[in-house]
């Protein structure tokens, strides 16, 4: 059974940097894009950056020039380099992974930035 390892959440002061990890605990075969997505407290969940196949990269426009997206083919992982990071950046951070069959996600990694 596949399952998306995350790590690399945490709580950091405004302008601060983290760096959050996600990888396949098994292979994934045929992936089409790799993402992160998150859910601020009591709002819906957003769309963060998507890196597809080819490396084309999608940015939400309040994370563009602070984060990077990033993913490493071989192991099956996907990576979201954060830095400037603002309060409103708060949320739970969920990777996804998507092959032509499937959709599997992270179980969420806690991003707290106080101000």
């Amino acid at each position: 059974q596949v399952q998306l390892v995350e790590s690399g959440g945490g709580l950091v002061q405004a302008g601060g940097s983290l760096r959050l990890s996600c990888a396949a605990s098994a292979s994934i075969l045929s992936v089409y894009t790799m993402g992160w997505y998150r859910q601020p407290p009591g709002k819906q969940r957003e769309m963060v950056a998507v890196i597809a196949s080819g490396g084309s990269t999608t940015y939400a426009d309040y994370v563009e020039g602070r984060f990077a997206v990033s993913r490493d083919n071989v192991k099956v992982a996907v990576y979201l380099q954060m830095n400037s990071l603002k309060p409103e950046d708060t949320a739970v951070y969920y990777c996804s992974i998507k092959n032509y069959a499937d959709t599997y996600w992270g179980q969420g990694t806690q991003v707290t930035v106080s101000s």
